[in-house]
């Protein structure tokens, strides 16, 4: 226990955790819960753990004075401005105005010259006058804000007035993330989630730093996105779910309302029609997608891999098209999803002639492809992005595959399922959730490495991680916490922090401190054993 403890303090002060951050990483070495106390929180006792913490001086206090100044004429860091004003405003009960005079408070800065912090960093600097998050662009100073949140009290999240102080500790930040790519699937066809439930899904997204909304819009059980040239994938395709639920559907307005706000967010949708399998629900609403000519029953089960669009007909390269166009008209962002797993039903041959196609079609339409990694099996076009999405126990053929696309340029997200599969259960005595790949605890969910999971594969191959949620057994927004949370936190510092912060040890205790704002925003979590869950 000795050597242990001693390395996991070790790690606890290079990170720069200090006071309140050590006696949680004692606590957390000795399997007691964390409490915080009402000292300031430690610079470093952050999720995702920053890249760099210098503490230094008094904390900074927040008080009925307090203004939150915006530097400049940046019409996005002035909405960043309104936008934390509103988080601290019903819990602080103080004034916060926003405005573009100078002085001290809390101070939001662009500055395009500082090449420092990339593309999505940032500093932040706490003294007794004043904290100033610097940032090159908006999404960094979001970032840097999501870090502000959580230096504050997790009674800050609340949405009534609490008891203060609200205290920033003193010292720098200096932060930006290792992957480029850090996201999280929400599959909405296996189960309908409204437009409500999938922006509480961003919001706790963008906590934690992640910047890509994977949205699984079509499977076997549903078709949720409305397509003006074939408009039955939606009314009746989407008219059911997993168990035989009504279903439900997004028309394009509802779309674009969500992609709306996970841009708000900094958060790019990546959205997803899966093909060539995975397709009854089109199937159904559209008999001559079938070779035979006959539309099978909608479906409502959870099995997989019997359904293939028929490859040899025209007219299934009308509906590709179709519909990647148009959702490509309503979707910013640079990627579209096609999926391309478990087509169990469509010969190699033909899945090969299909996807090929497929992937012309996405080009053609100024996306970049994203595919399953059964995508490295046809032939990935230039620039294509395969998601990883097997396990430890995958077979070495199947990685090798991945690994030889990865050699040629293809670049990789990694989902492996047995640790990044939020709808896997946390043990055998969890009630939601599907074990197929294998129990998840939390600690595994952690505990890799994505530089170092596969074979063969350099990091420079690896774009980012993304931790995907399944809806088989999910139904709403409290069934989706309990999955995601307390696992989506660590998928996303292994997408954030860099290596060397890397450390279950240190990250149980930094975990663990977050139970009580996971509870202020009003998510029911897993209260996973192996962590220990603070007090406050």
């Amino acid at each position: 226990m000795l050597p242990r403890l001693l390395g996991s303090l070790l790690l606890v002060t290079a990170a720069g955790v200090s006071g309140v951050g050590a006696a949680q990483a004692r606590a957390a070495a000795d399997g007691r819960p964390a409490t915080t106390g009402t000292s300031p929180r430690p610079l470093g006792g952050t999720v995702p753990a920053p890249a760099r913490v210098k503490p230094a001086g008094s904390p900074y206090s927040l008080t009925a004075d307090t203004a939150i100044r915006v530097e400049g004429d940046s019409g996005e860091a002035r909405r960043i401005g309104d936008y934390l004003a509103g988080l601290l405003r019903p819990s602080t009960g103080h004034p916060l105005p926003v405005t573009g005079r100078g002085g001290d408070g809390i101070r939001l800065r662009l500055d395009p010259q500082d090449r420092g912090s990339g593309a999505e960093g940032y500093t932040l600097r706490s003294n007794p006058e004043s904290v100033t998050i610097t940032a090159r662009t908006p999404a960094g100073l979001f970032h840097g804000v999501q870090t502000l949140r959580q230096l504050l009290p997790a009674r800050v999240e609340e949405r009534s007035r609490q008891k203060g102080p609200w205290q920033v500790a003193g010292g720098t930040i200096e932060d930006a993330p290792r992957y480029a790519y850090r996201g999280a699937m929400l599959d909405v066809s296996r189960h309908f989630f409204s437009v409500a439930e999938v922006k509480r899904y961003i919001d706790q997204l963008a906590l934690y730093k992640l910047n890509t909304l994977h949205l699984h819009l079509s499977d076997d059980q549903g078709w949720r996105i409305a397509i003006d040239s074939w408009p039955r994938l939606a009314t009746y395709g989407g008219s059911t779910e997993v168990g035989g639920g009504p279903g439900g559907h997004y028309t394009k307005a509802d779309y674009q309302e969500i992609v709306r706000y996970a841009s708000s967010r900094y958060l790019e949708v990546v959205p997803e029609i899966d093909l060539p399998g995975h397709t009854n629900a089109a199937l159904a609403s559209y008999a001559e997608l079938n070779c035979d000519g006959a539309a099978p029953p909608l479906y409502t089960g959870i099995e997989v891999g019997f359904s293939s669009l028929c490859v040899p007909k025209s007219v299934t390269y009308d509906f590709v098209d179709d519909v990647i166009r148009e959702l490509a008209a309503l979707t910013p962002g640079r990627y579209l999803h096609i999926g391309g797993d478990e087509a169990h039903s469509t010969s190699h041959d033909d899945y090969v002639s299909f996807m090929n196609k497929a992937q012309a079609v996405v080009g053609r339409y100024g996306k970049t492809v994203i595919g399953w990694h059964q995508l490295t099996g046809a032939t990935p076009v230039a620039g294509a992005v395969a998601q990883y999405w097997g396990y430890d126990r995958t077979g070495a053929a199947e990685r090798e595959q991945v690994a030889d696309a990865a050699a040629k340029g293809t670049k990789l997200v990694l989902s492996p399922a047995d640790r990044s599969y939020l709808d896997m259960k946390y043990d055998k005595d969890t009630e939601l959730g599907l074990s197929w790949a294998g129990y998840v605890s939390v600690r595994r969910s952690y505990d890799w490495d994505p530089a170092a999971y596969l074979d063969g594969v350099p990091e420079r191959s690896v774009l980012g991680v993304e931790a995907a949620l399944w809806s088989e057994t999910l139904t709403d927004s409290d069934e989706i916490e309990q999955m995601a949370f307390p696992r989506l936190p660590g998928v996303a510092e292994l997408g954030w922090s860099p290596a060397s912060t890397h450390d279950w040890d240190t990250y149980k205790a930094r975990l663990g401190a977050q139970g009580p704002r996971f509870s202020a925003l009003g998510i029911d979590y897993h209260r996973a054993p192996e962590v220990p869950w603070a007090t406050e």
